[in-house]
């Protein structure tokens, strides 16, 4: 298949959903059974960040029942970035070919992931968006909305990348793709760690394509939403693309950190 320039692009592979998890006790056995019926074929791979509610033990009970579920242990909260890459590399490691970035909170719909991969066959970077058409939000306060809104509309028009949903976070990746980002240097968190992969992808030259999501939010359990993600979003896109234009000034070649 290709992506209408004339590329080619090569079978998918087998797929590995990777799940980072803090404390979610209360959805890890729903959202692995619901990833489980919507891709029967794909792994799961439940990134741990030792959870005191118990959520990395539950976890294990999992993937002693079900072959194609795995567990990460890692030894504390280190945040969504460091999380995602360890899952990448554990992924890799073990021979997958498509990784895939989802929530364990339900926020993104496992009945979904089949229009990603779809999508993927065409592409090297598949994005969950939503804010193309089709894209929505459920139970989300305007607040919350016009942040997520304002957020990617500043990083789109600050970093030149042609994504209507910078910021969002359910993404499937072709395995060549990751190891083409330079991943090694990256060292962004939180929801910054997003928009750091999307604007490599598009700087790299890679082919990225949107899809439509339902995005829901989440019923149980809390929001890992803090300031603190805010600040570093907002301090690391600012930083980039002001380099980024003061590069293109001087003629030097763009920091890609």
């Amino acid at each position: 298949m290709n992506d209408g320039g004339g590329r080619k692009f090569g079978p998918l592979g087998t797929a590995l959903v990777i799940i980072p998890t803090y404390d979610e006790a209360e959805n890890i056995t729903g959202i692995v059974g619901r990833v489980r019926a919507a891709v029967p074929a794909a792994h799961i791979l439940v990134a741990d960040d030792n959870s005191p509610d118990g959520t990395g033990k539950l976890a294990d009970e999992l993937a002693a029942a079900d072959e194609q579920v795995h567990v990460l242990h890692r030894t504390g909260k280190e945040g969504l970035g460091a999380a995602y890459l360890a899952g990448f590399a554990w992924g890799m490691e073990h021979g997958y070919d498509v990784l895939i970035e989802m929530d364990a909170d339900g926020s993104h719909q496992p009945e979904e992931l089949p229009r990603l991969l779809t999508a993927l066959k065409g592409a090297d970077l598949v994005l969950g968006s939503r804010w193309v058409p089709g894209g929505r939000v459920v139970n989300w306060p305007k607040s919350r909305e016009f942040l997520s809104r304002g957020g990617s509309t500043y990083s789109r028009l600050l970093l030149d990348v042609p994504i209507r949903d910078v910021t969002g976070g359910f993404r499937a990746f072709r395995r060549e793709t990751l190891e083409g980002l330079g991943l090694a240097e990256v060292v962004s968190q939180g929801y910054c760690f997003q928009v750091d992969l999307a604007r490599r992808a598009v700087k790299v030259g890679y082919h990225v394509v949107e899809v439509p999501i339902t995005f829901v939010e989440r019923e149980l359990g809390d929001s890992k939403m803090s300031k603190d993600i805010v600040v570093e979003a907002l301090w690391r896109v600012t930083t980039w693309g002001v380099g980024e234009r003061v590069g293109k000034i001087l003629g030097k070649r763009p920091d890609a950190r």
